[in-house]
This record gives C-alpha cells, sequence and structure tokens, in this order.
C-alpha cells in the first residue's frame, strides 16, 4: 500500500494490459452493520465504483408505494420492477438515486419504505430483474459493491468478499443516530424490535438469504470506527494478492 494524505491506499495497474478487469469487492451483511459508509469509503480509497444494490429494492418499493400498491402484489410489483427506470450518480457527498427521473435519495430511507421492503426483495422474479441490473453494472470491475446477497448470488466469484455484523444493540444505535440526524424520532425499542425482525426474514427468506459467503472474510464492526473498517477491508484486499494489485513499493 501506498500513503495518500495520510492514509493507505492499494494501487491498482494492469499486468496483462487494458483489457484485464480490476477487481470486483463484495461486502454483505445486516443493517446497521456500517456497510454503506464503509463501502463508500473503500471505494474512494480506491477510486473505485460504489454500488449500493439496496437502493434498488427500496427504489422499487417506494415506486410501489407511491401507486399504492401492496407489496405483497407480486404480479404488480413485478410490473414495476420491469417498467421503473433508476439511476445512481455518484456524488461527494454519497451516490444520488433518481427513479423515473425524480431524485429519491432521501426518500428511499424512509421507515415506511424500510418496514415494506421484505416482500419485494424477496420475490424472486423481482430479484432476477434487479441482479442482472447490478452485474451489468458490476462486470466492468473496479467496483465496490454492497448488499446482502452480493458475494452468494450477484458476484459469487468476486475477487474479494467481506461480511460485516456488528451486535443487535449498536446496530440499533446506529440507525437511531441516523433517524435523528433525518429529524425522524422512533423508540430505541420500537427500532430495535424492527431490526431484529427485518434480520429474520432476510435470514430465512427462500431466494437469496442472508448469509455468509463460504470464502467471506468476517468482519464485526461492533467496536470498530469507520476508518478501521476501511483499513481491514484494503488490508484483506492486500492479502488476498488479487492479480492485477500489489504495492507502489514493488512498482
Amino acid at each position: 500500500m501506498m500513503e495518500q494524505g495520510g492514509k493507505s491506499v492499494v494501487s491498482f495497474f494492469d499486468q496483462k494490459g487494458p483489457s484485464e478487469r480490476q477487481p470486483i469487492i463484495a461486502i454483505d451483511g445486516p443493517a446497521g452493520s456500517g456497510k454503506s459508509t464503509t463501502a463508500r469509503m473503500v471505494a474512494k480509497r480506491l477510486r473505485f465504483t460504489y454500488l449500493d444494490t439496496g437502493a434498488f429494492y427500496r427504489a422499487l418499493t417506494l415506486n410501489v408505494l407511491e401507486a399504492n400498491i401492496s407489496p405483497d402484489n407480486h404480479e404488480a410489483v413485478l410490473r414495476h420492477a420491469e417498467e421503473m427506470h433508476l439511476s445512481i450518480k455518484p456524488d461527494p457527498d454519497g451516490d444520488r438515486v433518481f427513479l423515473n427521473g425524480q431524485e429519491v435519495t432521501a426518500k428511499i430511507r424512509a421507515p415506511q419504505v424500510t418496514n415494506a421492503i421484505a416482500p419485494i426483495s424477496g420475490n424472486p422474479k423481482v430479484r432476477a430483474i434487479m441482479v442482472k441490473r447490478q452485474r451489468e453494472i458490476g462486470n466492468v470491475g473496479g467496483v465496490v459493491m454492497e448488499g446482502r446477497d452480493i458475494g452468494t448470488v450477484v458476484f459469487p466469484h468476486a475477487d474479494l468478499k467481506i461480511f460485516m455484523s456488528a451486535s443487535l444493540d449498536e446496530r440499533t444505535r446506529r440507525r437511531h443516530k441516523e433517524l435523528l440526524a433525518q429529524g425522524i424520532h422512533k423508540e430505541v425499542e420500537t427500532l430495535r424490535r424492527e431490526i431484529e425482525m427485518r434480520d429474520e426474514k432476510d435470514a430465512k427468506r427462500d431466494v437469496a438469504p442472508l448469509r455468509p459467503a463460504e470464502d467471506a472474510v468476517l468482519l464485526d464492526t461492533t467496536s470498530m470506527t469507520i476508518e478501521q473498517q476501511v483499513d481491514f477491508i484494503l488490508g484483506a484486499l492486500e492479502k488476498k494478492m488479487i492479480p492485477g494489485v500489489r504495492s507502489s513499493s514493488e512498482m
């Protein structure tokens, strides 16, 4: 690794020419494990593309709710999944999400979307559509993709797989802090139960359940800072000795 502004940066170069793709990094984990912020910072340090795959399902859920359609109406949900136009634009303050031409970056994080997403994200036909779109973006490489099934379903052959976790209490604390920053007040115990229920639904769904890939590197973030999490992942990437990656001192 080389140092840039006091931070470690893995240097990438192509040993076999411009046709060789850069690595794909898959980061999975439950809500509140820190994966979104960490994945975004890892991508920034590597100068890779960051993609939050959860935004795909959140945008669809918002679309369905605004159309007054039940999330359990599988045929209507599938129709919206096929027809909706979703774009994600990089921004220094966090990616901006656009649904059918309208920015919905903040709206897709609303509690009502979070509470309604399970039957939509568990719909196998919907997931097939989303996975296809995600692979189209990630196949070029040079991407840090985070979600709940990236290492197991979307990119089972990702160059590096990380599965992040944290204690339920810590994840509740983080989510509570996040909601307060948005001006949303919710009782901690209520929030804790919602996260616990979401965990159970994600782990038990028939299609792409939340679980670590067999070759994933496990990362418990309960007592770690974001910087420590980022450094851990960059270290894991370097140890992996992926073709096309070596420290700057070897260049």
